[in-house]
């Protein structure tokens, strides 16, 4: 085997390993949150992986310091992709089932690719109204399965979630220039910064009970630690290192697909026609909008 084709299986096998950890990542967390309160539980995870990611940064050799005129951007970037991503997600999974998150959060290259239009000057294409379409007819498949009657917290999830997604899509749009700083180390100070403030809020409000947590949600707590924030980082870096963009960011759809089947697994959620039906729609329109992008 040549080295390009042994670079490429190497890139496949670590967006395999990417998509599995963040994947399993959503039930697991499912079942964390029932010892612990999402903002504390996320929070305590995060900063504690960004401490490796700035650990292992460092054994690399790379500067940790950032430029004083990349911190406005690097605190907007905290906020977008670490606060309200990963926060905002957390927090919803108390009041919907993980199959519901996973597909609604995974919806963000639609917005993005909608709002590139306000926000960017990109008008949308036939290929990007279609992608809404997709996307929508799947959302409405899986919530409409009681008649679109929810209740106040259920409310609050969808909400939590849709907003999760719409800014981290607002944050990929306005932060297109990288920082000036090795990618590991954006993604350390990102995680930590962002993490940070959810720690704190966890503690002033949430009132954890610190020894709450058996010995299967310390399992759970770990592997939040050390797998979808601190191994999946790396392997996703590699490979974008290998692979084109295009095929790394499509091969991400495996990540809601996995999380909505491990999650029946785990969980028992439900997982029957609607939800494939809106599976089949909902990533065939983030599907085209990756292809467009």
């Amino acid at each position: 085997m040549d080295a390009a084709r042994r670079g490429k299986w190497i890139g496949f096998l670590c967006l395999g390993v990417t998509a599995f950890g963040w994947a399993l990542n959503w039930p697991l967390m499912k079942l964390l949150l029932q010892q612990w309160p999402p903002l504390f539980a996320r929070g305590l995870a995060g900063v504690a992986a960004a401490l490796i990611l700035f650990g292992i940064a460092k054994a690399r050799g790379q500067p940790l310091e950032v430029p004083r005129e990349a911190v406005p951007r690097l605190l907007f970037a905290s906020f977008t992709n670490v606060f309200a991503w990963m926060g905002f997600s957390t927090v919803a999974m108390k009041f919907v089932p993980v199959g519901e998150g996973a597909l609604i959060v995974y919806t963000m290259p639609i917005w993005a690719t909608l709002l590139a239009w306000p926000l960017a000057g990109i008008r949308p294409k036939l290929v990007d109204i279609a992608a809404l379409v997709f996307g929508v007819g799947g959302i409405a498949v899986l919530l409409g399965g009681d008649g679109f009657s929810f209740d106040s917290g259920r409310i609050i999830g969808i909400a939590l979630l849709f907003s999760a997604a719409i800014l981290f899509a607002i944050g990929n749009i306005l932060n297109r220039v990288a920082l000036p700083m090795p990618p590991l180390v954006v993604v350390a100070w990102q995680v930590g910064l962002g993490c940070l403030v959810m720690l704190v809020l966890g503690v002033a409000f949430e009132q954890p009970n610190y020894g709450a947590l058996t010995a299967q949600g310390f399992a759970c707590f770990i592997y939040m630690t050390l797998v979808p924030m601190g191994l999946c980082y790396l392997t996703w870096f590699e490979t974008l290192h290998r692979l084109p963009p295009s095929s790394a960011s499509t091969g991400m759809l495996l990540v809601p697909l996995i999380g909505v089947i491990s999650a029946a697994l785990i969980l028992g959620e439900p997982l029957g026609l609607r939800e494939v039906v809106a599976m089949v729609l909902t990533l065939g329109g983030v599907t085209l909008a990756l292809r467009k992008a």
